[in-house]
């Protein structure tokens, strides 16, 4: 079992440096953009969001919430966390706010958590009060565990109506996908207290856990609400090649493992079909695999040739991607920062036009990517 203790965890923050790094200036396709450090040093940063303040909360997957306030990374991360398990792909994974956390300063956090019974992902509420976590509560766990250390997913978003979306990985045993008895490979839909959301496909349906909203994901590493639509918008790993971009639509089968434009890693075919009747087709796909992590519509001021734009991260590729749609369909790709060499884990539209960037290492950073000056 691997659980950081908090004396444990604020020891590497005494190695941490939180100066803020001249801007850098790159070409992103036609655009001229600057990449200014806003923090760095962080152990495999995962996840960021964006408080009322203007000060950002990050994750970092060794277990640890860390708070930028003022373009400074706050040196004590937050205290207070539930008991989390970091091993293999695990650790403490996505934070997203309340929608009205301005006035109950509720935030969640998935993670992943181990027991006799191995290992699995989980998502808790807690009070925030800038500084330390309170009232925390598990509201979601997926059932059965199991001994692997893949595949977590672990990404969120809330709809429109309040409801939490959840993305839970294959946990690399990807006949789970496919078992609607097993939470495994799928999308789960929950209420804010951790009952299934109303209206979720599979209410009277008892051969399907009742928190589907999905099923047939492999490991979902990004997820995002279109600016116009509403709808869930995400990206998940294929196995050597098959990357996807889907819309989750209520009920959906995306299809893994039973169809998919990849194949395994020892060279092995998984399926002979990349499409079937009852199984809904990506809107998009990468071949070979570019490992997506983080997905953002662009939706500011700051680069008006982007706006609608969707982009992703990729950490196999080192690269951030810029797919341009017209409604549901990918019309371009265009690699970008392909020259900054960094696996790029989430992407994050800011408050104020600026595109938010999180790199995956050891020494993760945090990049604010505005227009070159």
């Amino acid at each position: 079992m691997t659980i950081r203790s908090p004396l444990l965890l604020l020891i590497p923050l005494l190695l941490h440096n939180t100066a803020v790094d001249a801007a850098d200036v790159y070409e992103a396709g036609s655009v001229r953009v600057q990449l200014a450090v806003i923090a760095k040093n962080l152990e495999h940063p995962w996840s960021l969001t964006f408080l009322p303040d203007g000060s950002q909360l990050v994750t970092e997957r060794a277990g640890r919430l860390r708070v930028i306030r003022d373009g400074t990374l706050v040196r004590e991360a937050a205290t207070g966390l539930p008991e989390l398990a970091v091993a293999g792909q695990g650790g403490l994974l996505d934070v997203i706010l309340h929608p009205e956390f301005e006035d109950n300063q509720t935030l969640f956090l998935s993670y992943a958590h181990r027991n006799s019974n191995g290992m699995t992902t989980r998502v808790a509420r807690a009070r925030f009060d800038g500084k330390y976590l309170s009232n925390v509560e598990v509201i979601f766990e997926a059932l059965p565990r199991s001994k692997t250390t893949r595949h977590f997913a672990g990404r969120m978003v809330f709809d429109p109506e309040g409801h939490l979306y959840i993305s839970v990985g294959d946990r690399g045993e990807k006949d789970r996908a496919q078992n609607t008895r097993d939470d495994a490979g799928g999308v789960h839909r929950i209420t804010i207290n951790g009952e299934p959301a109303p209206g979720n496909p599979f209410l009277n349906n008892s051969d399907v856990n009742d928190s589907f909203f999905t099923y047939g994901n492999r490991n979902i590493q990004g997820m995002t609400l279109h600016p116009k639509t509403g709808e869930v918008w995400s990206h998940e790993h294929g196995p050597r090649g098959g990357d996807e971009v889907n819309i989750i639509r209520a009920g959906n089968d995306y299809g893994w493992p039973k169809v998919t434009y990849g194949i395994a890693y020892s060279g092995v075919p998984i399926s002979s079909k990349t499409t079937m009747a009852g199984v809904t087709d990506p809107l998009y796909y990468w071949d070979p695999s570019i490992a997506p992590s983080g997905m953002a519509f662009y939706t500011g001021d700051l680069f008006p040739e982007w706006q609608g734009d969707l982009f992703v991260g990729a950490l196999k590729m080192r690269k951030l991607v810029r797919l341009s749609l017209d409604g549901e369909n990918v019309t371009n790709a265009e690699d970008l920062l392909t020259g900054l060499n960094e696996r790029i884990r989430d992407v994050r539209m800011g408050p104020k036009g600026a595109l938010w960037l999180l790199t995956d290492s050891a020494k993760g950073k945090v990049y604010r990517m505005t227009p070159a000056k």
